[in-house]
């Protein structure tokens, strides 16, 4: 997995890009397994490290405290020193990150402690990856990090789950709920974990949290590019508006590959032979006219950091380390990598949003509508048609510009001054993931206002792709009616023709 792909599977050779390939690896019905050589290296580390106890040498986190504790020592029960590690790092809050991101959470961390530089005990690992395998799912708080010696907080509530001691979902009834983790342990007939102090560090020392989320935002932006593309072939097409914006030729003489991708995606909604209308002016605004150049440059954006986080995901964020025979002390787990990445990705999105809203706009003003009614009404006056859905849209286009100013620009030392330089990693991904959300309607708004347009001009509507069930969600309209439940019904059409990796249970 260190090629370099599009997102969204735009390769020469059809290779799916990474971000999904690592959704896809770590779904419901995957299973984490131990592969060929990964025991001997796991055994190799963990002897390395009981070596350098047997020597009476400093190990952080073994013999020593954690954190600005280190210059004391450790308990001498190294369960002691596990539990305590994780006790104290319990005090995350807030809505926890959902089960399929916290699936992610987990996978990644097992995945990176079987590659042997963790020194934890591959039986150890059996463990945790068997209750994995079979749905263990814990409940993370998504608030309370600063994801500077990893995510901690984050990960000491999934350690806590696996040992009994804290919450974990149970699918009941159609429905996750959040059950206690002990019961839900009882009920897969496992017993709690004990975790010794190096292979709780190992476990909560990590960006996994972070990355896990930013990897699920990094797939939901490219899908909102997809979708975004989708719309404006369409609305090409409806507005009768010039496709020469679109014509390979441009981006060829340009020479960036996602603006080339983004047009050949517009052009599949555009038919063959389609000429713009004469009553069009001849260049677009640019909403419309460049939405290559910035669909384009937002997918070269979510490919430089695709590969950041697939880099993430394959290596070990933890401290210390053990590479070459050595145990080597130092900073893995700083999250930097995922919280620049984290912080693009949500520039991106704003980008996306913004150029859908403006679409929007496009469509709604007779000036730029081809003399269509204001707002789409039927019966202007009477009605004001799509008026608050072009007013909401707005909103959702500020609000996503507040949740992704850079979270790594929000930094504030901590911990005694041990952390003092942090990323906020977890956090920003966080509010990247609530943009998306706002992200996905904005664009649906769009929707709306693609299908009002269609009606309003009874123009035909194309059979195949979405453009039939966002017509039978959004029906003509006749007077002001509610549209809040169409813009969510244009979003479900929507991700529906960009489908979404994770995967459920097959009992869900």
């Amino acid at each position: 997995m260190t090629r370099s792909t599009h997102p969204t599977g735009a390769t020469a050779d059809g290779a799916p890009p990474l971000p999904e390939e690592i959704l896809r690896e770590a779904a419901w019905d995957a299973a984490l397994s131990l592969g060929p050589g990964d025991a001997e290296r796991m055994r190799a580390s963990r002897e390395i490290l009981d070596g350098k106890l047997d020597r009476g040498e400093p190990v952080y986190g073994v013999t020593h405290g954690f954190g600005p504790l280190v210059t004391y020592r450790a308990s001498d029960s190294r369960f002691d020193q596990g539990a305590g590690l994780i006790s104290h790092l319990g005090s995350g809050q807030g809505a926890p990150l959902s089960p399929e991101v916290s699936r992610l959470v987990v996978w990644l961390r097992l995945s990176g402690m079987r590659q042997g530089h963790s020194s934890v005990d591959p039986d150890f690992w059996r463990v945790l990856a068997d209750l994995w395998n079979r749905g263990f799912t814990p409940v993370i708080p998504r608030e309370g990090t600063v994801s500077a010696s990893g995510d901690l907080q984050p990960l000491a509530h999934a350690a806590l789950a696996f040992a009994g001691r804290g919450e974990a979902w149970a699918r009941e009834e159609g429905a996750w709920r959040v059950r206690p983790a002990e019961k839900v342990l009882a009920d897969l007939g496992a017993s709690p974990v004990r975790w010794s102090g190096r292979e709780a560090l190992a476990f909560v020392n990590g960006t996994s949290a972070g990355l896990a989320q930013s990897l699920a935002n990094h797939h939901e932006v490219s899908r909102l590019v997809r979708a975004t593309a989708m719309l404006t072939g369409r609305n090409t097409v409806v507005l009768g508006a010039n496709p020469e914006a679109f014509h390979d030729g441009i981006g060829r003489a340009r020479g960036q590959h996602g603006q080339r991708v983004a047009a050949e995606w517009i052009r599949r909604e555009i038919p063959e032979g389609f000429e713009r209308d004469a009553s069009r002016p001849l260049q677009e605004p640019y909403s419309l006219r460049c939405a290559p150049q910035v669909l384009g440059a937002v997918l070269d954006q979510l490919e430089a950091c695709g590969t950041i986080l697939a880099r993430e995901a394959q290596g070990c964020t933890d401290n210390p380390v053990c590479v070459d025979g050595e145990i080597l002390h130092g900073g893995n787990f700083h999250a930097m990598p995922v919280g620049l990445a984290s912080d693009q990705i949500g520039l991106c999105l704003q980008q996306v949003a913004f150029l859908a809203e403006r679409q929007l706009a496009l469509l709604v003003s007779p000036v730029t509508n081809g003399g269509a009614n204001p707002m789409l009404t039927p019966v202007p006056g009477a009605g004001s048609g799509l008026a608050g859905v072009q007013i909401s849209a707005t909103s959702f286009v500020s609000r996503i510009r507040q949740l992704v100013y850079p979270s790594s620009l929000t930094a504030l030392p901590t911990n005694n001054g041990n952390q003092d330089h942090v990323p906020m990693a977890l956090n920003g991904a966080n509010s990247v993931a609530d943009a998306a959300e706002l992200g996905w309607l904005a664009v649906a708004s769009l929707a709306v206002g693609t299908a009002q347009y269609t009606a309003l001009l009874d123009l035909p509507v194309p059979g195949g792709g979405p453009w039939e069930d966002l017509a039978r969600a959004c029906p003509p309209l006749e007077q002001d009616r509610p549209l809040a439940p169409e813009v969510r019904a244009a979003r479900a059409v929507l991700a529906d023709a960009v489908p979404h990796p994770f995967s459920t249970p097959a009992d869900a």
